[in-house]
């Protein structure tokens, strides 16, 4: 297949599996809204979107690296995405103290970095466990 070609549908795959992961997430959070929080500058909820992004798009990076067809790659960038999903969930569940929802929406920097310091650093596990 022709490079450019090959690039440009890596390229909409990457466009499509981060929007459907930004849509789940949007409808994860029941204390806010992201774009609404994110448009009126709240910092904390951009770090952690931010991260959702990343990781979503490293894990496509390893499955583009590793795998020979682009079927794979949906494949493999959705079931990333999944498991960045259940990692917001376990973060919440294990900050026991605090909700992680509530302190995004408060602006809270310091787990706006946290929120995205899971997502990009589980991206790496993801990723390199891709085969």
């Amino acid at each position: 297949m022709n490079s450019f070609l090959l690039t440009f549908y890596y390229y909409a795959i990457a466009i499509a599996v981060v929007v459907i992961g930004l849509v789940i997430f949007e409808l994860m959070t029941k204390k806010y809204k992201d774009w609404e929080e994110i448009k009126g500058r709240n910092t904390a909820v951009a770090l952690s979107i931010g991260g959702k992004i990343i990781g979503i798009c490293i894990i496509l990076m390893f499955s583009i690296f590793h795998n020979d067809t682009i079927i794979e790659t949906v494949y493999w960038g959705l079931f990333g995405m999944v498991l960045q999903l259940v990692a917001y969930v376990l973060f919440e569940i294990f900050s026991r103290t605090f909700s992680v929802e509530e302190q995004l929406k408060e602006g809270n920097i310091a787990v706006g970095i946290i929120s995205f310091s899971v997502s990009v650093g589980l991206a790496f596990v993801i990723g390199a466990s891709i085969s």
